[in-house]
């Protein structure tokens, strides 16, 4: 996808502000280079051409740290900010020495993550660095497979510089209230959008309220935990994230925390080894009761996808169909963007445009009257409306009822 195209999908979206992405890839960051130009007074970047001008940049990758701890070997993320294409460049120079950065978007550098902190503050403060979706069972800070217990553990003397961690698709601010450890941090929600479908972009964002729109307003507010400029983070329901609930894809086989340790993370099917969800690794690390909420934390909705909402009306398995995007398009041309419908516009005024069935299933998302059958082990969770036609399509997963007999023998 090109950068016109990011800007286009950002607008349609409804987002002010959108990450390049993968400025550590030569030919992107060439590529932006061409096509962005800086706006002086917000120190983001917009397009030359003059096109999408509500629409702003700002310099952002990620790569994997791989290095050995404690004898184990782990496998993190991390999600850098940068300012300017200046320090951009100073950043690449550093992380070339550590990996081959013309290999992958997300390159894997050989260097432990307090290493990386290092190398990235060395360029500049203001740089930001801050786990990606910090619960994933794999290349998370704390995944089940090769995590920590701590963001201490990880990030060793470096940790004075994070400021922030990425929830993901499969956590949300409530589930991260529920460690202790973890106050002193904000919590930032990104799509994580890798792939080249354009929905996917914004389906996670950030929302700030801001006396100027720039780089330094927004991480500053990131920083302090600044909540009368740092509103709120838009989630999708945790549940729809592909690693929720454990379970074994290949047996199509999934669990709650509690059923999951029931057997031992071990699949009754198969006999291998669950893929733990990010559920039952909260649980494992949460020091408090589930509803409990920090003072002055900051605020959250959940959200999805118009596109996916209006996919499941239609009882479409792809939300890239033409009768789903004829029905989107109609809605993003008379109210604006995605954002407006999903949050804003009426139930009545979406019925006019959309039909009944549409409205009622993007307002029961809204209210959060929805249901969602949990994701596990890489596969996405499934948005069950309360009305049947939708409802009656939903593939219902095969569960076995067994009992720890049963499964011993």
């Amino acid at each position: 996808m090109c950068v016109e195209e990011i800007a286009k999908f950002a607008k349609i979206k409804g987002l002010n502000v959108i990450g390049t992405g993968d400025f550590t890839h030569p030919k992107w960051l060439n590529e932006l280079h061409q096509n962005l130009v800086q706006d002086s007074d917000t120190e983001l970047y917009q397009l030359k051409d003059g096109k999408s001008q509500n629409v702003r940049f700002m310099l952002t990758t990620e790569v994997c740290t791989v290095f050995q701890h404690n004898s184990d070997y782990k496998k993190v993320h991390h999600v850098i900010l940068t300012p300017n294409f200046e320090t951009a460049a100073q950043i690449n120079d550093r992380l070339s020495k550590l990996g081959n950065l013309q290999i992958d978007g997300r390159p894997t550098l050989n260097a432990s993550a307090s290493a990386l902190v290092e190398e990235i503050i060395e360029v500049s403060p203001f740089n930001m660095i801050f786990p990606a979706h910090a619960w994933t069972p794999w290349f998370s800070v704390f995944g089940a497979f090769s995590g920590f217990d701590h963001i201490e553990d990880c990030y060793q003397d470096m940790t004075k510089h994070i400021f922030a961690l990425e929830t993901g698709l499969s956590s949300d601010p409530p589930m991260n209230w529920r460690i202790s450890n973890l106050d002193k941090f904000a919590l930032v929600s990104n799509s994580d959008s890798h792939s080249f479908w354009p929905w996917r972009i914004g389906r996670e964002a950030n929302v700030f309220e801001l006396n100027s729109m720039s780089y330094e307003q927004i991480t500053e507010s990131i920083r302090l935990k600044d909540s009368t400029r740092f509103k709120l983070t838009i989630e999708t329901d945790p549940a729809y994230g592909k690693y929720h609930w454990s379970g074994h894809r290949a047996c199509n086989i999934s669990f709650s925390p509690k059923e999951a340790m029931k057997f031992a993370d071990i699949c009754p099917v198969c006999r291998k080894k669950l893929t733990k969800g990010v559920e039952q690794r909260i649980e494992e690390l949460a020091d408090r009761a589930e509803g409990f909420r920090p003072e002055g934390a900051i605020g959250f909705t959940h959200l999805l996808p118009l596109s996916e909402i209006v996919a499941k009306v239609l009882c479409s398995d792809s939300p890239s169909t033409r009768g789903i995007w004829n029905i989107y398009d109609s809605l993003i041309a008379k109210f604006g963007d995605e954002y407006t419908v999903l949050m804003d516009t009426p139930l009545n005024e979406l019925v006019a445009v959309a039909g009944e069935e549409v409205g009622r299933a993007v307002v029961e998302v809204r209210e959060q009257k929805a249901k969602i059958v949990p994701g596990y082990d890489g596969v996405y969770g499934q948005l069950v409306l309360s009305n049947k036609k939708s409802a009656e399509r939903i593939v219902k997963r095969r569960v076995q009822q067994m009992n720890l007999a049963d499964f011993s023998s």
